[in-house]
């Protein structure tokens, strides 16, 4: 397996779909040398479907890495906000994999929001359950007006990858038979004081609570 993508039962059956595929194509190979056009055909159709099913396995195994799996209500990570001055504030982001990155925001608000990837049973024999990546966060203003011409500050909290399921979810129809729905969720508070937040996530979106003030 390549480097940082682990064992499931999705990534192996990608394997083995991809070396039969690889044994047809061989196949076909040989049976073109000994002039056998049928069989060469045959085998070359069985090899380009099986080729194809474990580009497909491979690509979905891949895209889903740095999803979490989703049960009840996960915390999703820790944040801490200190105002820095009007509509001004940090926020130090501890995610859920130890990960831990310091955002400068404008607004009176925390904004956080996360992408949710559910998969139909058939899915999940392959090991792919309800998942969740965090997407941005971003200061939010309370007025409108301020929304429209205030300066923005929006950050990215998910992590490059080769294949955005979320987005290929979005763009094409060939998904459904895996993809039960594709949905976003956000969630924000007021920040009016040092606080520590939790970020949680459900099934039924996001949520922040006060986790413990932080003393001056």
């Amino acid at each position: 397996m390549p480097p940082g993508i682990p064992v499931t039962p999705l990534a192996i059956a990608a394997l083995v779909v991809g070396a039969l595929g690889a044994l047809f194509l061989l196949g076909a190979i040989i049976a073109l040398f000994r002039a056998r056009a049928l069989g060469f055909a045959m085998r070359v159709l069985a090899a380009t479907a099986l080729l194809a099913l474990g580009a497909l396995f491979g690509a979905i195994a891949i895209g889903t890495q740095g999803y979490r799996a989703l049960t009840r209500e996960d915390l999703a990570a820790r944040i801490v906000v200190q105002p820095t001055g009007a509509q001004r504030f940090s926020a130090t982001v501890r995610f859920a994999d130890g990960r831990e990155a310091s955002y400068e925001l404008a607004g009176d608000e925390i904004y956080v929001d996360a992408h949710i990837l559910k998969w139909k049973p058939f899915a999940n024999m392959l090991g792919l359950h309800t998942a969740y990546e965090l997407d941005r966060v971003a200061g939010r203003y309370r007025s409108i007006e301020q929304e429209r011409s205030a300066v923005r500050t929006v950050h990215s909290l998910g992590r490059e990858r080769p294949v955005d399921l979320f987005g290929l979810r979005q763009r094409y129809k060939f998904l459904a038979p895996l993809l039960d729905a594709e949905y976003g969720a956000a969630t924000f508070v007021p920040v009016t004081r040092p606080a520590e937040l939790e970020l949680r996530v459900s099934t039924s979106g996001l949520l922040i609570r006060e986790a413990q003030p932080i003393s001056n």
